[in-house]
């Protein structure tokens, strides 16, 4: 699809994802350094949130931008269809982060915080970093026009 200047839609919300992506990353960085507050350790959770949302729906952009028809437009479906496409590299960490997600919304369970930002620091934060970069490369190789 693309927007009224003719530019990809993958690409509006592609700068969307990398701003989200470069917050939690940044949340995440604090993490190690010096630690985080309860009111801090929310803000990752958010963060996180939007960040997913936001790439699920990137992903789904993109492949759209391909010619890739979805046979629903699920977050699942968009990750397994970005997985057979080669566009992320593991799809379970995806699904993981997307059950993730899912629960931080429904959960205010202080362990279950705890394990989440463990995960967005040791899986889902590198899983989107990779994205991020796969994207990146695609915009900067076709200035986003394949």
């Amino acid at each position: 699809m693309l927007m009224m200047d003719n530019t990809p839609r993958w690409l509006y919300r592609f700068d969307n994802f990398q701003r989200a992506y470069v917050l939690l990353k940044e949340a995440m960085q604090q993490a190690a350094e010096s630690g985080l507050n309860q009111l801090e350790k929310e803000g990752v959770i958010q963060r996180f949130e939007y960040g997913i949302e936001l790439a699920w729906k990137t992903m789904k952009d993109y492949l759209e931008y391909q010619n890739i028809v979805l046979s629903q437009v699920t977050p699942r479906a968009v990750i397994r269809e970005a997985f057979s496409a080669k566009l992320i590299n593991d799809g379970q960490t995806w699904m993981d982060a997307l059950d993730a997600r899912n629960k931080m919304s429904h959960t205010y369970d202080m362990a279950q915080f705890e394990r989440v930002i463990e995960d967005i620091g040791d899986q889902y934060l590198p899983a989107m970093e990779a994205l991020y970069l796969t994207l990146l490369s695609y915009r900067q190789k076709n200035g986003g026009h394949e």
